[in-house]
């Protein structure tokens, strides 16, 4: 009946592009077809009954908990306005030079991924801060455009990520999954910190990759990015730029060299960037009751969806695998020419077309567990798979005419600034997205190397 799990794949996407709430969605779809499959004999109610303890399973998960935590340190930190005070320092620091502005925009993205890690949010802040200052200055739509929307989505892989714990959760299941279908009965582990870790270095290169794509075009369209002569009030010293860029560095460091360092587990770390960021945004006097107040709904509201979204994954994967869905893809991914390398190339193209109508969330929890399991099963590395795909998925939401962070974009730019300015923008970034991707994997090491030495 493996075509059964196939037709309630498809039944799940349809229903999701016609608008259904995604959560309801995957647990609601998976039921009627669990009901159905019961009443005609082709389902074994008995695995029904997992359900309960898979929920509790769930809840209970210590990996899990970062997930708020992260979400209300990142909250806190763009009701904090750590944003503006960032972009206002780097841009008088670097608006003197040809391209200065596009330089601080993507630093600035940077130092937001790594203490946001909420795409959306980064790009729509970005988008209402540097844009008009950008216009202003006499850069053009589509430079700022696809400089905003590359430096937003970077909160998909630079560590600390809400989207690299998600993931680690699920690659960990997969990994063990995949060993046991081995016959290795003493599976090996992979951990949130390995992820972050891996991510380390393709994230900085994606950034080094920004800044001389900027750099070239300053270089050879300077009409593009003209030279900015600050005025008295413009000008920012030493002080400013320790007092901007200390506060959220330390913060970085305390969070991210605890997980490497092997001092605190992710959502110990968590807690504590969680905690910073508080007396960040108290040291700063921006954290009022009614803002405090934002935070803790904000918090709330993101941090339900998540957990909702992966207890309807949860009921779709049991279905799934109840009708031989995990063995059909099996077969599939197997009988692909090219063995490895095709295998590997389809999911990353199926994954890339999903990431136009569903969210990094969806995927993760919904995709992952079915094709991570035949992949790892095939010797892949699971850190350099967890990478692949988060790349890959960032790559999908800066590609016309789909991407979740050109609709944000758009949503925040002022009227002047035409949709196609903002695809033609983001072009020349999705190509250096791909080629990040074909680096990757050539060269593996790029990868593995430093969660080889850091954790053996």
């Amino acid at each position: 009946m493996e075509w059964i799990a196939l037709l309630l794949f498809v039944t799940v996407i349809v229903v999701l592009l016609a608008g259904f709430p995604v959560a309801f969605t995957l647990g609601g779809v998976a039921l009627i077809f669990a009901a159905v499959g019961v009443v005609a004999g082709e389902f074994n109610e008995a695995l029904l009954t997992g359900l309960p303890n898979r929920v509790f399973g769930i809840m209970s998960n210590e990996t899990l908990v970062a997930v708020p935590l992260f979400v209300f340190m990142g909250v806190t930190l763009e009701r904090a306005r750590i944003a503006e005070e960032l972009l206002e320092t780097l841009s008088g620091l670097f608006g003197t030079l040809r391209g200065g502005l596009g330089i601080s925009v993507t630093l600035v993205g940077m130092l937001l991924a790594a203490s946001t890690g909420i795409v959306g949010a980064t790009v729509v802040t970005m988008g209402l801060l540097s844009l008009p200052t950008m216009l202003r200055r006499g850069y053009s739509a589509e430079v700022s455009t696809g400089t905003i929307c590359a430096s937003g989505t970077l909160g998909q892989i630079i560590p600390p990520s809400i989207i690299l714990v998600m993931l680690g959760d699920v690659m960990t299941s997969a990994y063990q999954q995949a060993q046991l279908d081995m016959g290795i009965f003493s599976p090996k582990t992979v951990s949130v910190g390995d992820l972050f870790a891996g991510a380390l270095i393709p994230g900085l290169m994606l950034v080094l990759l920004y800044v001389i794509y900027i750099v070239v075009v300053a270089i050879f369209r300077p009409g593009t990015m003209p030279a900015h002569q600050p005025g008295p009030d413009e000008r920012v010293g030493f002080g400013r730029v320790l007092r901007a860029l200390l506060p959220p560095l330390i913060l970085i460091f305390a969070v991210l060299g605890s997980i490497l360092a092997g001092v605190a587990t992710p959502t110990e770390a968590a807690g504590v960037g969680a905690m910073g960021a508080l007396v960040l945004a108290i040291g700063r006097r921006e954290l009022t009751l009614s803002r405090l107040q934002e935070v803790m709904q904000s918090t709330l509201r993101i941090s339900s969806m998540v957990f909702l979204i992966l207890i309807g994954a949860s009921v779709f994967s049991l279905v799934f695998r109840g009708y031989g869905g995990d063995e059909a893809v099996h077969a599939i991914l197997e009988g692909l020419p090219g063995g490895v390398v095709g295998a590997v190339i389809v999911v990353m193209l199926v994954m890339f077309l999903l990431g136009f109508v569903l969210d990094f969330i969806e995927i993760t929890f919904v995709v992952v567990p079915i094709v991570g399991p035949v992949l790892l099963a095939m010797g892949l590395d699971p850190v350099w798979l967890g990478i692949m795909i988060a790349i890959n998925l960032q790559t999908s939401f800066l590609t016309p005419p789909f991407g979740f962070a050109l609709f944000y974009l758009r949503g925040v730019a002022p009227p002047e600034v035409t949709t196609p300015q903002i695809y033609r923008g983001v072009i020349p970034f999705v190509a250096i997205q791909l080629f990040a991707l074909l680096l990757l994997a050539i060269f593996p090491g790029l990868v593995t190397w430093l969660p080889a030495q850091i954790y053996g």
